[in-house]
């Protein structure tokens, strides 16, 4: 008898185990996987350790938005997502598209890139960028936050990438170690750096500079050697990576707006809970807004900064710009043969 109720107690701790292995519910692991489907009331959502990509240094006001986002989510996730920032392109070796790349294969999950560097991926992308098509930040706030953004974050969508917020590296000015710009007559035959984007090289051109695409990890070495005369960049990422200590002359003319995708990898975004979902894009669009108005009050700052450390300044008047977008013209009408003139529409109105 006592033999028979010993091997009874086996076998029911047998079952036991049996059930837990097959995901009963007599035993439940520890973690799950977010967005599997099961409730996510009962059971606790998976561990999330996520790589950010950030082109640029952590001082830049990329990085300090990426370090809100990244405190902000794991205090809301209490401690369950978390995000590594990289900062200077250092996942990609200083290539900027091949960090793009990155975020759509899945090797990064997260990055902040320009619109600039997406154009590598669709032309439409350099639309916002369009030489002074969004002459402020009126109009920069009313196109991104519309009908323009609206379609920016479907072509985002398209190529793999779910865009959680845009931040902006803001207006970009023209640097060189030449001479100062103030007539298109003083860009010609400079030899200036852009990033890899077809419409600035196209742009150059027009003002009959010399384009070099080029990394923005080698510019500083570039600079430095004399292989090239000059560079384009907002304010905060010339004082920031120390472009002063390679060139003399800077002209204010925000001829570009440039935007920043916060974008994560769209498999990886979908696989997601919708409420781990809804907090990735709130977190997202707080740290954005928070990116944007630091930019903002930086430009003033930023400038005299630059004028203290022997940057000699000129800023274009209204009538000194307007002969330069005489010669960006032919670069517009162009490029609405490309992306359609329903898409800029979308970003100049």
């Amino acid at each position: 008898m006592k033999k028979r109720r010993l091997m009874s107690v086996a076998l029911a701790l047998a079952a036991a185990v049996s059930l837990a292995g097959c995901g009963g519910q007599s035993a439940q692991p520890a973690q799950t996987a977010a967005g599997n489907g099961g409730d996510a009331g009962a059971t606790p959502k998976e561990e999330l350790k996520l790589k950010v990509s950030i082109t640029v240094s952590e001082s830049d006001t990329w990085g300090v938005a990426a370090k809100k986002w990244a405190e902000d989510l794991a205090a809301k996730s209490n401690g369950r997502i978390n995000l590594k920032i990289y900062p200077n392109e250092s996942l990609s070796n200083g290539n900027q598209p091949k960090g793009i790349e990155a975020v759509q294969n899945g090797s990064t999950e997260i990055s902040l890139h320009s619109t600039i560097i997406y154009s590598v991926l669709d032309p439409k992308f350099s639309v916002p960028s369009l030489p002074w098509l969004i002459p402020d930040y009126e109009q920069a706030d009313k196109a991104m936050n519309g009908a323009g953004g609206e379609m920016l974050k479907e072509l985002v969508r398209s190529k793999g990438i779910e865009p959680l917020a845009f931040g902006e590296s803001g207006y970009r000015q023209i640097t060189n170690s030449k001479r100062a710009v103030a007539t298109p007559e003083d860009m010609k035959g400079l030899k200036i750096r852009t990033p890899s984007m077809e419409m600035m090289v196209d742009t150059y051109k027009a003002f009959g500079a010399d384009p070099t695409v080029m990394n923005f990890a080698e510019v500083f070495t570039a600079l430095q050697q004399g292989v090239i005369d000059g560079q384009e960049n907002p304010l905060p990422i010339i004082l920031n990576s120390k472009l002063y200590e390679v060139q003399n002359h800077l002209t204010i003319w925000n001829y570009m707006y440039d935007p920043i995708v916060f974008g994560m990898n769209k498999k990886l975004y979908d696989s997601l809970d919708p409420e781990t979902q809804q907090l990735f894009k709130e977190t997202a669009q707080e740290a954005a807004k928070y990116q944007i108005e630091l930019n903002r009050k930086q430009d003033a700052e930023v400038l005299a900064k630059l004028k203290e450390h022997g940057m000699q300044v000129t800023e274009l008047t209204p009538e000194q710009i307007k002969a330069f977008q005489e010669m960006a013209k032919p670069v517009i009408e162009k490029y609405e043969g490309i992306v359609g003139k329903e898409l800029i529409d979308a970003f100049r109105n």
